[in-house]
């Protein structure tokens, strides 16, 4: 934090007002102090901020239906084009795009086999 200067003139270190009253009572009805920490009637610390930070970072990010599915059986299946029904130009679009596709697989195969 910065030195701030009043309006009287007089210079005021922030971050020093801040670590001096970093346990004092904050005002309001949350009963925490000036840091965040969870405290009960005589100001004794109960749950320190950082626990309150790690449990709802486990609460969101450790929970299993927050996280992707990574199990490739249940992508969806590659949809079927019967080519029959196709004029000359969209067959020799498919066909294209099947070879290009077949390219990209060989290439991310060599790619890994590098590493």
């Amino acid at each position: 934090m910065a030195n701030y200067r009043t309006a009287m003139g007089k210079v005021v270190d922030m971050a020093a007002l801040t670590a001096k009253n970093e346990k004092t009572r904050a005002v309001g009805n949350m009963k925490v102090n000036a840091r965040g920490d969870t405290i009960d009637a005589q100001g004794r610390v109960v749950k320190s901020v950082t626990v309150k930070a790690n449990d709802s970072y486990n609460r969101t990010v450790g929970n299993r239906s927050a996280q992707p599915v990574r199990n490739k059986s249940s992508a969806p299946a590659k949809p079927t084009i019967d080519l029959s029904q196709l004029n000359e130009i969209e067959r020799e679009l498919e066909e294209s795009l099947e070879d290009e596709l077949e390219v990209e697989k060989i290439k991310a195969q060599e790619i890994k086999g590098k590493k």
